[in-house]
């Protein structure tokens, strides 16, 4: 456990890597602004909100340095196009304390959700929709009231917007909302999202994935591993696997976030309704 001392330098390096693009995308024609949102942008835009994740628990400084987190993870959402960290972190928190608990962990989709995407077509617009669904359903299932941090985030983001917007006009803004749009939408790097807690086998609620995607994602895909021992970066996962492998060698993972979402689409026994939903008393 302890803060990654890396993962400062690489969220830079990616933050800064996104307002180089926006410069160099400025002048291209809206075909190829949409190309390399999809190709490019969306793998950098998903992977920072992957590090924002792991931010949220406090690895990037340290937990007696939660402040530095918070702004850390300001700046980590600024390629992002619009504020979503200080809102992640305060639902997130409610996702690790109660796991699949009704009207607590905003990952469970709504009944609406698992009752209308219920079929191919209506569950591949489910994938394309993610996003959306991920903001807006926390506003109707569980409602929180607005944070300093999450106002201050606001307007460090949409300052941000507004000067490349001044500076190089609007496709390069457009790139980047549309980076994160459409690369945590019908995405190989989205597999991620159904490959965490949809009941693929009766019984296993948190699934892990060891492929390479986890290169470019902050090791997401050690999920069980995460679960366990959140404070633990996504750097140092592996190591919890290889150090506890008799505990997690056993147990079933995914082999591909790609055959994930093939899955999902194509295979009737699975879809929004695909999560254990139980009833959580409120911790104090």
């Amino acid at each position: 456990m302890g803060p990654d001392p890396h993962l400062k330098w690489i969220v830079s390096g990616m933050v800064f890597s996104q307002l180089l693009a926006c410069y160099l995308v400025k002048d291209l024609s809206w075909k190829w602004i949409f190309f390399w949102a999809y190709a490019f942008g969306g793998c950098v835009n998903h992977s920072l909100t992957l590090a924002i994740h792991d931010i949220s628990h406090n690895v990037a400084f340290g937990n007696k340095q939660a402040k530095w987190n918070r702004w850390f993870a300001v700046f980590a959402n600024l390629p992002i196009g619009v504020p979503y960290s200080a809102s992640f972190k305060k639902y997130h928190i409610d996702h690790h304390r109660y796991l699949g608990g009704d009207a607590l962990d905003v990952d469970i989709p709504t009944d609406f959700e698992g009752w209308f995407f219920c079929t191919p077509v209506r569950k591949l617009i489910w994938l394309a929709l993610q996003p959306l669904f991920y903001s807006l359903r926390p506003l109707y299932v569980n409602p929180k009231a607005i944070t300093h941090m999450e106002i201050c985030n606001a307007l460090v983001q949409f300052t941000l917007d507004f000067i490349i917007y001044f500076l190089w006009g609007l496709k390069p803004v457009i790139y980047l909302i549309a980076g994160s749009l459409l690369g945590m939408g019908i995405h190989p790097i989205s597999g991620h999202f159904i490959a965490e807690h949809y009941m693929f086998l009766k019984g296993y609620e948190t699934y892990s994935y060891y492929g390479p995607l986890n290169w470019i994602t902050f090791n997401v895909g050690y999920h069980m591993e995460h679960h366990d021992f959140p404070s633990i970066p996504g750097c140092r996962l592996p190591m919890v696997k290889k150090i506890a492998a008799e505990y997690y060698d056993n147990l079933p993972q995914h082999q591909s976030w790609v055959r994930v979402l093939w899955d999902f689409v194509f295979d009737d026994t699975i879809g929004p309704y695909s999560r254990v939903k139980r009833i959580c008393k409120l911790a104090r």
